[in-house]
């Protein structure tokens, strides 16, 4: 563990002993995460393999006639877990360790470090976030930590790599067997290595110790959702110990990968198409674009330049919208995200909270364009907001400086699985 040198605050990283599935069944097991399908979808994956964490992940999708944040929703996923660990599905390890976290596809591997970390580490901002949670996701996932007493998926970080620690890990994974290795329909290969040897954690810990802050990259909804069952068992007189910490994977910036979040809108506010360019008009110049790549995460611009730029899809055609003034000098104002926000969804839908409004719905940016114009075309929305990505070093420097980008605003990869590791919190 690193923690403290005088006057300068370390970040902290623990040692777990994980509850994993064993390694013949690694690969029916393993689930997407929870939050990049929707109910009817995590349905028609458990339809075909009743193995599938999402049963503990999704517990609705089993339970469509009840209200999502329903009490038996969530006994439902205690009650997956259960049996799965009853049934020698999932092991549990016994004694603590670090996991190595690998991810490899046809053009490069992202090598990430699994272990727990301190929730005083997120109130004190030595973990930073750069995104608002949404309400719902928040409690959702609180109250699901809170009913299977687990972290069922981790939180993915960032830190800046100034002593190659990636490459410390991918060395020290070279070395080790892996203990479960799971090819993934996008053609990925998803590895498992546990790390018990008191010489390499030792020297994992090491390596670790000069990092003063980390910054969360996908899970701010499971991160915060932590810290509120750790609160939560405080009050109770039940808090400590492992209920004190959340499992994350650490990755280097240099690893990582961004891509933009879209928007969709279920309707255009009583408003007409016509009346929509109309208003659009005044702020952006508008252009119909050629036939887009639908197989694409996102639309190449017609032509280079700076300032803020998005793709709408209203009425069956995409539409490129560049704002005519610059970006303010704020560096959150002048995001992508925000200056829709500000422009388009409250100036003109009347969104005012992106946080909360029902309205509002989110995309991740590894899908393809042709998702977006297939839940437009099919009326379950109005219309279809589709962005560029974030720099990493922005949204970086953004954390530094203790700004909250709006919810959805990155979509990071590597994306990582769901059930080859769950921390327990008691």
């Amino acid at each position: 563990m690193t923690r403290e040198s005088p006057g300068f605050s370390m970040v902290a990283i623990f040692p777990f002993a994980a509850v994993r599935p064993e390694r013949e069944v690694a690969a029916q097991v393993a689930a997407v995460p929870y939050d990049v399908v929707t109910g009817q979808e995590a349905f028609a994956i458990i339809r075909k393999n009743p193995m599938s964490f999402l049963r503990v992940s999704r517990p609705d999708a089993e339970l469509p006639d009840l209200p999502p944040h329903d009490d038996r929703v969530y006994a439902r996923a205690r009650e997956r877990f259960d049996e799965l660990r009853s049934a020698g599905v999932f092991r549990d390890d016994g004694s603590a360790g670090f996991y190595i976290y690998q991810v490899s596809s046809r053009k490069e591997t992202f090598t990430g470090l699994a272990c727990c970390l301190s929730v005083e580490d997120y109130e004190s901002g030595v973990i930073r976030r750069h995104e608002q949670t949404r309400y719902d996701k928040e409690e959702d996932r609180t109250r699901h930590i809170d009913a299977v007493n687990a972290n069922t998926g981790p939180v993915v970080l960032i830190y800046r790599d100034r002593e190659a620690l990636a490459r410390f890990l991918g060395e020290l994974a070279s070395t080790l067997r892996p203990d479960a290795e799971v090819g993934w329909s996008d053609g990925s290969v998803h590895r498992i290595f546990r790390v018990s040897d008191p010489r390499h954690l030792a020297r994992i810990e090491g390596h670790f110790s000069g990092i003063d802050r980390l910054y969360i990259a996908d899970g701010h909804h499971r991160a915060k959702s932590a810290v509120n069952v750790a609160a939560m068992r405080r009050r109770q007189g039940c808090g400590g110990g492992e209920a004190d910490r959340f499992m994350g994977v650490l990755f280097a910036d240099s690893e990582v990968r961004v891509h933009g979040y879209s928007r969709l809108v279920r309707d255009l506010g009583g408003r007409t198409r016509e009346e929509i360019m109309e208003a659009l008009s005044g702020s952006y110049e508008i252009a119909a674009c050629a036939p887009v790549d639908r197989s694409a995460y996102q639309i190449t611009p017609r032509a280079p330049g700076n300032g803020h730029l998005m793709h709408m899809y209203l009425g069956g055609t995409w539409y490129e919208c560049r704002a005519r003034c610059s970006p303010p000098s704020n560096p959150i104002a002048a995001l992508d995200v925000s200056v829709l926000q500000h422009e388009v969804l409250e100036r003109i839908l009347s969104i005012t909270d992106p946080r909360g409004d029902e309205r509002l719905q989110y995309l991740g940016g590894a899908r393809p364009i042709a998702d977006l114009e297939a839940m437009v075309d099919r009326g379950e929305y109005a219309v279809a907001f589709s962005l560029p990505p974030v720099r990493v070093e922005t949204v970086l420097s953004i954390a530094d400086g203790n700004g909250i980008m709006p919810p959805k605003s990155t979509w990071f990869e590597p994306k990582l699985l769901s059930g080859l590791i769950v921390h327990t919190l008691s």
